[in-house]
């Protein structure tokens, strides 16, 4: 065993130890043990317990430990506090900037246990408002995390699509008579990248070819089976096939559609397309109505094309308003009247729904009743002085354990709506996550169904549920259900929101917004909802503001 790694062991039992509040001056003994086994100008293994102590810094406790470790693999004291510690929050120990005494703020003051939640909670400026952190260590963090997640080799969509646009930008100033489009995962607006694939059009692909290799396009470039393989800065793969002009569409559409899709559309006669001048041909050849490049998974808008019934997908400009929004009054980092004047003045829209945290959420300085009442207040004074504009008095209610919501009825009715979310107690069993939905959904007070899944993508699974039976409910009692445009959650997940339009269900793209920059999200929230067919006539924000107005009264009679 090499004492960088005996060394880290260490390191970490005394940050658990710090953790759990163990006597100091034992977690200031290991501390110090492991800094010594690090630097120590010989092999620590196979030392015997006599040579150990004798050793600067490490001593007869430590020296037992150690001989533990290298015969076992392990130490038994470790062993406990790593079992009793959740797994996410001994993986906090591992991020640069983060010592002991900050992760644990994160975990017991924040009720932070995953490294997701901890990037969430980063995006949502939460960290800023706890003790002993800042704008600055909040930010280090993020970048931290982020530079962790990229070493997987999978990019969020909104972390591509930077690095898209500064390829974009490259090609057009390198070249005047290419053609050139995205392609695969990005061109089909999938929540998670793997890759990033460029297909280029050239009269003189070998001069096309050499120019990109000898470009700054990306890094590390090289040829590789016919194309062009590099890596942007933050380690995205990027693939990029140089062909000629006459065979760019189709060399488009080949590389952008799942391989399910483009098989099918093939064979349905779109192989006969030589040569075509656009995509559009190779549909038309397979007797199908043109698919949209979000929608080319698998068979899901085949029959729908070919019987001229493809949806007319939502736009951003479609969204008349925004719900699900969080102010000062819970962890937002904007007064209500800044949200209102960016709202209205910047993105030009009719309402603000509010929904900051309820009070079981303490950590995010959840409203009690007697601070619901006194937003209310602000809220119809503000309403008073402003035209054109309104904002909605909306809650984002905790679901409990037991499925309920965390307010009386006589609380719950005098919002204009409810977003009722599960926050807590994420480890489920599908039945029981299913029940403690529909339970909440069954809430005559109950307006939106807020991230039904729970997921941060890339860092935490949602937990399980049985999607249908939680759609169903959804249906049976005019609940809205919610696609969380944060780019971490995306929530509800593209592919379920074709079953939930056939089921009759509205869907909102909400921003879960927490500062003003935060409502720009729903661009995010559109590309998912135009992936999973979404069009404006079934979207509850594209409403206007009487025709909400009217949904909002309606659904509480």
């Amino acid at each position: 065993m090499e004492n960088k790694t005996i060394a880290r062991k260490l390191r970490l039992l005394s940050q658990l130890m710090e953790l759990h509040e163990v006597n100091p001056f034992k977690i200031k003994s290991i501390a110090n043990a492991a800094f010594n086994v690090d630097k120590f100008n010989g092999k620590i293994a196979g030392k015997t317990f006599e040579e150990l102590e004798k050793i600067q810094g490490i001593g007869k406790s430590v020296a037992a430990k150690v001989i533990e470790l290298v015969q076992t693999g392990t130490m038994l004291e470790l062993d406990e506090l790593i079992g009793s510690t959740p797994p996410g929050v001994v993986e906090m120990m591992g991020i640069k900037g983060i010592g002991a005494k900050k992760v644990a703020t994160i975990w017991h003051e924040m009720n932070i246990e995953t490294v997701g939640e901890l990037f969430y909670a980063c995006n949502e400026n939460r960290l800023i408002e706890a003790k002993g952190f800042g704008l600055k260590t909040q930010e280090d963090i993020r970048k931290a995390i982020e530079f962790k997640m990229a070493s997987t080799g999978k990019f969020l969509y909104a972390q591509v699509e930077p690095e898209a646009d500064k390829i974009t930008q490259k090609l057009k100033d390198t070249f005047t008579n290419i053609l050139f489009e995205f392609a695969g995962e990005y061109r089909r607006l999938c929540e998670v990248v793997n890759e990033l694939i460029v297909v280029v059009g050239s009269r003189d692909c070998e001069m096309a070819f050499n120019t990109i290799l000898t470009s700054d396009l990306v890094s590390e470039m090289k040829p590789e089976d016919g194309h062009i393989v590099g890596v942007t800065e933050n380690g995205l793969k990027v693939i990029i096939y140089v062909v000629e002009k006459r065979f760019y569409f189709q060399t488009l559409f080949e590389k952008t559609g799942s391989e399910e899709h483009v098989k099918i559309v093939l064979e349905r006669g779109g192989s006969g397309a030589d040569q075509p001048e656009n995509e559009e041909l190779i549909y038309r050849k397979a007797g199908l109505d043109f698919i949209r490049p979000e929608m080319r998974e698998g068979d899901t808008f085949i029959e729908k094309a070919a019987g001229n019934k493809l949806p007319a997908l939502i736009s951003y400009n479609d969204l008349r308003g925004t719900l699900h929004n969080h102010s000062t009054w819970s962890d937002g980092v904007n007064s209500i009247e800044e949200m209102v004047t960016y709202c209205r003045d910047q993105l030009n829209l009719q309402y603000l729904g509010l929904s900051d945290h309820s009070k079981s959420a303490f950590y995010a300085k959840g409203l009690s009743i007697e601070r619901v009442l006194q937003q209310h207040e602000e809220i119809d004074h503000l309403n008073k002085k402003l035209e054109g504009f309104h904002v909605f008095k909306g809650i984002e209610s905790d679901i409990l354990n037991d499925g309920s919501l965390d307010y009386p009825d006589e609380i719950l009715q005098r919002f204009d709506f409810v977003v009722a979310s599960i926050h807590s107690n994420l480890k489920m069993s599908e039945d029981k996550a299913t029940e403690r939905l529909i339970k909440a959904i069954e809430n005559p007070f109950t307006t939106i169904l807020g991230h039904p899944t729970g997921r941060l993508l890339l860092s935490r699974n949602g937990y399980p549920i049985d999607y249908k039976k939680v759609i169903d409910a959804c249906a049976a009692n005019g609940v809205v259900i919610e696609v969380n445009s944060n780019p971490l959650r995306l929530d509800l997940d593209w592919r379920w929101h074709q079953y939930t339009l056939d089921k009759g269900v509205w869907l909102s793209i909400n921003p879960d917004a927490h500062r003003n920059e935060g409502f720009l999200d729903m661009h995010y929230g559109v590309i998912v909802a135009r992936k999973g067919g979404l069009y404006k006539e079934r979207c509850l924000n594209a409403l206007s503001l009487e025709e909400i107005t009217k949904f909002f009264k309606d659904k509480k009679k």
